[in-house]
């Protein structure tokens, strides 16, 4: 997208860069080949920060996530729709969303704060996203500061703010010590609050980049009317000693709120206009992970005054959670629920009022430890792997309803319609108010066309399923790409899998490392075998003091492996059959990058710090070959042997700015050429032969001709073809890439924090899967 700078003679900031709007017309690049991209369904996987309903129209809402941008609902078909795919690798941090507020008056207005990190990780500082067609189209405000949509305190919110009367105007609490900034036409142009008396810093973490600073701005609509600025605003700044401040003037003077509570962090603030009663949830942390006390307090505007209502008090020997997420029954003044700001164990907890929090009832309780009685019943049949590979075993029972209830809101048009960031992303409901009369709340996941997981690894071994590796959620196989897995991987679980491979001329071994914490697991081990292409496991034993699953490969016959556990300093290792034993590997470093030959079974590969390695003994030595011109650090190689081909290697690096680009070998690792026709290169994988061609196709997400994106070559990279466009780029480079075996012209990729994708050419059709 090209970049244009607009400076309005009001604001006393730098110029603000504005982004075109990235509608078809305006960013759209005709791909040389298109195709069609779709979503490997999984459903939900990752962490949802924010839910947000329109007051303007029924059965409209959007949500908001750490790293895998914005969805709206659509009811018609009962999915979410994603609106940042457009987001380019330049702005990948587009994809962390900090706020998110809709138009009370226009259902057609959204407004979006983008930016995914505040410790310097994010090349770019934050923005502010606006749209007049419910996220199909944005235009871009740059803003001089970072946002942090996957920072601490995420959960927090909403700290961007429409005002209910005129919709010109928006707040947006920023982070970091960057105060209160405000818009006057429509987010196009921002300007910081003058008179509002604080920076946002934490007192206790002055100058920290953690520091969530002014989390939620709250119009009380009762002090404006159509047309002017609605005169009395509440913001809540996370700081233990002056938690909220007021505005009577229509947000340009604030002031301390008298009696607000201290001690605790104001993660949500929600306003029942009918009774004028201000609502916080506290914690003592920023969350959303964290944290083992808190309140929940109304304000009075009337009269001024503060009463706790805690379903249960801080004080409690049985408070050991915050709350966080709040909402209020818009069409049931006085009714209030709660959530839980982290609950381990046995699970979160929801709580519900119907008198403006002076008695409350929760969604579980104890019936005599460990039975529980449930005021709920959760259907998980269409997300079956939530279960996490767990059976129930009293007190704990699965699935849970989530442990870091940060969003939750109640339908403003419908009492009976929920929405929280429990199950595998998002649960709901549509019959709340059975609740008050002793029924059971129906719940389920909502998560259809909503895909957040992070991908670290993708094989499609020959003849078999998709199997991939994942943050969080450990990994699937996915036999039908159009129906979540009844399960992920298990024997044993691992909280996020790093690596995985399979044995080329024996496709069905696979094997499989990752991360889980020794102590809690200890019989378990960080490296996993299959024999049936990843339809059961089983596991091996491994070196003492792993916690970490680092990088692993399979010989091209099955019978051998060598991994690299993750832990710093940990040396690699190789293994005779299914890791039954392990010995030290001689000659690489530890932590080193592997890969194995796809025809001699003997042959193993490692990359470390700018050199390569290769064995010819099946993992036992390692010989340095080549040293100098290579990538100068780990980050961002990744390096694959081609199929077929013996000692054929591809390697991209991406660590370095003066080192990113595309190597080719072809006598196994001794010498690397530099490939020429990209200019810059993040990932590589290889597919199916195009007809009449005897070498597999190459997929990769490259630079070349000037244009970054996905682009397929069929001669050997002599010349590329683009095969995605403007709208699909997923927001950076697929971490994960890799073509289909079987079928040519597919290809699997990963998006940032998109789950997996796969992709066809728009003539083959996407029906035969």
């Amino acid at each position: 997208m090209t970049r244009r700078q607009v400076m309005a003679a009001a604001l006393s900031i730098p110029a603000i860069g504005l982004l075109p709007a990235p509608s078809a017309a305006a960013v759209t690049a005709a791909a040389s080949d298109p195709y069609a991209f779709r979503n490997v369904r999984i459903g939900g996987g990752g962490f949802v920060t924010g839910i947000v309903f329109s007051e303007a129209r029924k059965d409209l809402a959007y949500a908001r996530t750490d790293v895998g941008g914005m969805y709206r609902w659509n009811a018609a078909t009962g999915t979410w729709k994603p609106l940042l795919d457009w987001v380019d690798w330049d702005h990948w941090g587009y994809m962390g969303v900090a706020g998110v507020t809709a138009s009370p008056s226009d259902a057609n207005k959204v407004w979006a704060a983008v930016g995914m990190y505040t410790n310097g990780v994010d090349p770019n500082n934050g923005a502010v996203l606006r749209s007049h067609d419910q996220g199909d189209t944005w235009e871009v405000t740059e803003l001089p500061f970072t946002l942090g949509g996957n920072m601490s305190g995420r959960g927090m919110g909403e700290r961007l703010a429409v005002d209910p009367h005129n919709d010109d105007i928006l707040f947006l609490g920023a982070p970091a010590g960057n105060g209160l900034w405000r818009s006057a036409d429509g987010g196009a142009n921002w300007s910081r609050v003058d008179g509002f008396p604080t920076s946002g810093d934490d007192p206790q973490t002055p100058g920290s980049t953690e520091d969530p600073g002014v989390v939620w701005v709250v119009f009380d609509p009762g002090t404006g009317r159509a047309g002017s600025a609605t005169q009395s605003l509440y913001a809540g700044v996370a700081d233990r000693d002056r938690p909220v401040y007021r505005s009577t003037d229509g947000g340009t003077t604030w002031a301390p709120l008298a009696g607000a509570p201290t001690g605790y962090l104001p993660h949500k603030g929600v306003l029942d206009p009918v009774n004028h009663l201000l609502y916080i949830a506290t914690s003592d942390t920023y969350g959303p992970f964290d944290g083992g006390k808190g309140d929940v307090w109304k304000h009075h505007a009337a009269t001024g005054a503060w009463t706790r209502i805690s379903p249960v008090p801080s004080t409690s020997d049985d408070n050991n959670f915050g709350y966080s997420g709040l909402t209020v029954d818009r069409r049931r003044p006085g009714t209030v629920m709660v959530g839980t700001q982290v609950s381990w164990w046995p699970d979160g907890i929801i709580f519900r009022s119907t008198d403006s929090g002076a008695t409350w009832t929760r969604i579980w309780d104890w019936d005599g430890y460990p039975d529980r009685t449930l005021r709920y019943d959760f259907d998980i049949s269409a997300t079956p792997w939530v279960t996490m590979g767990m059976e129930s075993e009293p007190p704990v029972l699965v699935p849970r309803i989530g442990q870091a209830i940060s969003a939750m809101e109640i339908d403003p048009f419908d009492s009976d319609r929920m929405l929280f960031n429990g199950g595998p992303g998002i649960a709901g409901t549509r019959n709340l108010t059975a609740w008050d009369t002793g029924g059971t709340v129906d719940l389920v996941p909502v998560v259809e066309g909503l895909e957040e997981t992070a991908v670290l690894g993708l094989i499609k071994p020959p003849g078999g399923a998709l199997i991939s590796a994942l943050g969080d959620v450990g990994g699937f196989r996915h036999e039908n790409l159009d129906a979540p897995p009844e399960t992920i991987f298990t024997s044993p679980v691992f909280t996020t899998t790093r690596s995985i491979d399979y044995a080329e001329r024996k496709p069905e071994v696979i094997v499989r490392a990752g991360d889980f914490h020794d102590s809690d697991r200890p019989g378990d081990s960080h490296v996993a075998f299959s024999t049936d292409g990843g339809a059961t496991w089983f596991q091996g034993t491994e070196p003492g003091g792993v916690n970490l699953g680092g990088s692993v490969a399979a010989a091209s016959d099955g019978s051998r492996f060598v991994w690299a556990p993750g832990d710093s300093g940990q040396p690699v290792v190789h293994s005779a059959g299914h890791g039954t034993s392990w010995s030290p590997s001689t000659g690489v470093p530890a932590n080193a990058i592997l890969a194995s030959d796809r025809v001699d079974p003997m042959t193993f590969y490692a990359f470390s710090g700018g050199t390569f390695h290769v064995s010819t003994d099946g993992g036992a030595t390692f010989t340095a070959t080549v040293t100098d011109g290579l990538p100068a650090t780990d980050w961002g190689v990744r390096f694959k042997a081609v199929p077929g081909h013996q000692g054929d290697i591809w390697l991209v690096g991406s660590a370095t700015w003066t080192t990113h680009g595309l190597w080719r070998s072809t006598d196994a690792g001794t010498t690397f050429t530099r490939v020429t026709t990209v200019e810059q290169a993040d990932n590589i994988g290889f597919g199916k032969a195009a007809p009449g061609r005897d070498y597999p196709t190459l997929y990769a997400a490259v630079k070349a001709g000037g244009v970054r994106g996905v682009f397929r070559s069929e001669d050997t990279g002599r010349s590329w073809t683009r095969i995605n466009d403007d709208l699909h780029r997923f927001g950076g480079p697929p971490e994960s890439l890799t073509g289909d075996p079987d079928r040519y012209g597919r290809v699997y990729l990963s998006g940032y924090g998109r789950g997996i994708f796969y992709g066809d050419p728009s003539g083959y059709g996407t029906a035969e899967r």
